[in-house]
């Protein structure tokens, strides 16, 4: 990277811009993955296609369950007040914000729309508590949002985390159980709710998946599966921006 000088004011501004604009490509990409469910799309073959125009690239253009961590939402935040003390309203960031708020809680609208509107007892793994994987940063995570809105429909929760699971208990206290492994969150789970992508996660035993759970139904909340595995092991699975997977229908 080069080095710049340049003003104060420039300095700062440049720091809020770049997390900024990295929220807004997430936040977008995230609006056309929601498109893509209702009109047929397949946005995994939209990030690859509008990724190889190089104005675009390939970074931040992942559909998921939204954005959080320490940088991201803070940035936002404080370039969106600064505008509005200014005088000028930032209405992109306003909407940035909007939506990543409301995808956070896209999982929990599809599991409620799996189980016909009720998930009272329901036994839900759950995969991923950090923000992002290779840290227990759990800071605007996802997973929070997720748990929240699961218990309030009486869902009953394990959860697993490489890292994060002290950090969980330190946030949240017993309110859920925490699994030993990715494995033992599966014991009698009427489904899976992936939320942060480690890379323990991407290969599991498909097998094993089945003896364990209830039910065999995964929401995966970062699209590390594919639809056509999933079908070939005989899962019902849901994603973000893609059609979902439900083996009697084919």
């Amino acid at each position: 990277h080069p080095l710049l000088f340049m003003d104060i004011p420039s300095a700062e501004m440049t720091k809020y811009a770049a997390n900024s604009m990295l929220a807004t490509k997430i936040s977008f990409m995230n609006e056309i993955a929601n498109l893509c469910e209702i009109v047929g799309a397949d946005v995994n073959m939209v990030r690859k296609g509008i990724g190889t125009d190089s104005r675009i690239g390939p970074k931040f253009i992942y559909a998921g369950v939204g954005y959080g961590g320490s940088c991201f939402p803070k940035d936002v935040k404080a370039l969106i007040k600064t505008a509005e003390d200014s005088g000028y309203p930032l209405q992109i960031l306003r909407a940035v914000e909007q939506v990543n708020n409301r995808q956070k809680s896209v999982l929990v609208d599809k599991i409620l729309h799996h189980f016909s509107g009720n998930i009272q007892d329901k036994q839900i793994a759950l995969w991923g508590l950090s923000f992002k994987p290779q840290t227990d940063d759990m800071r605007e995570a996802p997973s929070l949002v997720v748990i929240e809105q699961l218990l309030k429909h009486g869902a009953r929760i394990k959860a697993y985390d490489p890292v994060a699971m002290e950090e969980c208990r330190r946030r949240i206290g017993n309110v859920i159980e925490y699994a030993k492994d990715l494995y033992e969150a599966l014991i009698d789970a009427d489904a899976v709710v992936l939320v942060t992508e480690w890379p323990e996660f991407r290969l599991p035993n498909f097998k094993v998946m089945e003896k364990l759970m209830r039910s065999k139904v995964v929401f995966d909340g970062r699209n590390i599966y594919e639809p056509a595995e999933m079908l070939e092991n005989g899962f019902t699975y849901y994603s973000i921006g893609r059609k979902p997977v439900v083996p009697t229908e084919y």
